[in-house]
C-alpha cells in the first residue's frame, strides 16, 4: 500500500517549481467597473499620491489619454518640475535615444519642437527649412534694422536661442 502523504517536493528532480504552492494562484481584477481581465498595469490615483489604480492594459490607455501630469500647475511650477525629472534621469543620457520625443514624428525632443514653434515651423521640417526661416526672421528682427525697438531685440534673442538649440540637435544626429 502506498502513502498517500507524501508531497512532490521530494527528492531530485523537483516535480513542481520553486516557490509554488498548491493553492490558487491571486490574481489582481481590473479596478474598472465591471472589468473581469486581470489587472497588471498601475496607475497614479492622483499626481503625488503612492496609491494606485490596477486596469488591464485596455483600460489603462483609457484612463492614460485624459490623464495631464502637470494640471493644476502653473508653468513656472510645472517646468520646476520637468527640471527635477530630468535630473533624477541624469544616469540615462547614454541612452538618450530612447528618450520621449513628444507631438510631431517621434524623432524631436520637446525643446527641439519648442524651436520649431518660436521659428514657426511644422515638426517635420527639415534642417534646411530650420536655417531659412532662422535668416529670415533674423534679418527681420536684428537689432541693426529695428533700431530701438526692445521687443525686436527680445525676439531677435529668442530665434538664435531656437536655432542653436536645433543645429545642436542636428550635430548630434549627423554624429
Amino acid at each position: 500500500m502506498a502513502r498517500t502523504s507524501r508531497s512532490n517536493d521530494w527528492g531530485f528532480p523537483r516535480w513542481r517549481g520553486y516557490g509554488s504552492s498548491r493553492e490558487a494562484t491571486q490574481v489582481r481584477l481590473c479596478d474598472r467597473h465591471g472589468c473581469d481581465r486581470p489587472g497588471d498595469c498601475p496607475a497614479p490615483k492622483s499626481p503625488n499620491s503612492p496609491e494606485r489604480w490596477w486596469f488591464c492594459a485596455e483600460h489603462a490607455g483609457e484612463y492614460n489619454r485624459g490623464w495631464n501630469y502637470f494640471e493644476g500647475l502653473t508653468a513656472e511650477e510645472a517646468a520646476a518640475r520637468e527640471a527635477a525629472d530630468r535630473r533624477t534621469a541624469d544616469g540615462y543620457a547614454n541612452a538618450r535615444h530612447y528618450e520621449w520625443a513628444g507631438p510631431g514624428d517621434g524623432t524631436r525632443s520637446r525643446d527641439e519642437m519648442r524651436a520649431l514653434g518660436v521659428l514657426g515651423l511644422e515638426p517635420d521640417a527639415g534642417f534646411d527649412q530650420v536655417r531659412a526661416a532662422w535668416r529670415l526672421l533674423a534679418k527681420a528682427h536684428h537689432p541693426d534694422v529695428a533700431g530701438d525697438d526692445p521687443q525686436a531685440a527680445e525676439r531677435f534673442r529668442q530665434v538664435q536661442a531656437a536655432y542653436d538649440v536645433l543645429r545642436t540637435a542636428e550635430e548630434a544626429r549627423a554624429t
